[in-house]
């Protein structure tokens, strides 16, 4: 038992490691497909050795840190820039960044996620009509504890870079939200932590 338990914690290992390397290499962003395609790669069968988003999570950070440093760096900045000039253009909706632009895992293709909560769903494809934005919507779920939440997804380009809106109730946006009812809760920050961030990393560059 104690060596297959070895065998799978190892292969969970490498698991982690190829679909970090996917994600950083072929510009996949989802995790369950990075991990799908990893464990083809490797023969894995058991999906017991699959494994967690943060077990992937920190081995594209160190793939990063690694191969793509200055680049990746660079391309973080960049879209943390239009995340805040979007945040800004949508202040009266209180935006929050969320998802891998804040964490800083987000690759070439990446969306900037910004979570909302104006007073009606409607006000903001109001606001994107009366400037001649282009928008899809759809409906999805999000989640605080064990209770579902109904929420319009609005995706557009801004400043040619994808931008995906969670349009939320205003009641919910003390919440803890997550995107399903057994995952983690969603790190966010307001405009004036992402200027924050980004004068932070101004300063580093500096030093």
């Amino acid at each position: 038992m104690a060596r297959k338990s070895n065998r799978q914690t190892a292969m969970r290992t490498r698991i982690a490691a190829a679909a970090a390397r996917i994600m950083a290499e072929d510009g996949v962003d989802d995790f369950a497909l990075a991990k799908r395609k990893a464990a083809r790669q490797l023969g894995a069968l058991e999906t017991q050795a699959l494994p967690r988003n943060d077990e992937i999570e920190a081995e594209l950070r160190a793939y990063r840190a690694l191969y793509h440093a200055d680049e990746h760096a660079r391309l973080i900045e960049q879209l943390r820039r239009v995340a805040l000039d979007a945040m800004r253009a949508l202040e009266r909706f209180h935006p929050y960044l969320t998802g891998p632009v804040l964490k800083g895992t987000a690759g070439p293709y990446a969306e900037i996620d910004l979570q909302l909560f104006p007073d009606s769903p409607k006000d903001v494809e109001i606001f994107l009509l009366d400037r001649g934005v282009p928008f899809a919507t759809h409906e999805a779920r999000r989640y605080s504890g064990d209770r579902a939440h109904a929420v319009s997804v609005i995706t557009l380009l801004w400043d040619s870079v994808p931008l995906r809106l969670s349009v939320f109730d205003p009641r919910v946006e003390r919440l803890a939200l997550k995107t399903s009812m057994a995952g983690r809760v969603l790190e966010r920050a307001g405009a004036a932590e992402v200027s924050a961030l980004l004068r932070s990393e101004q300063a580093s560059k500096v030093r």
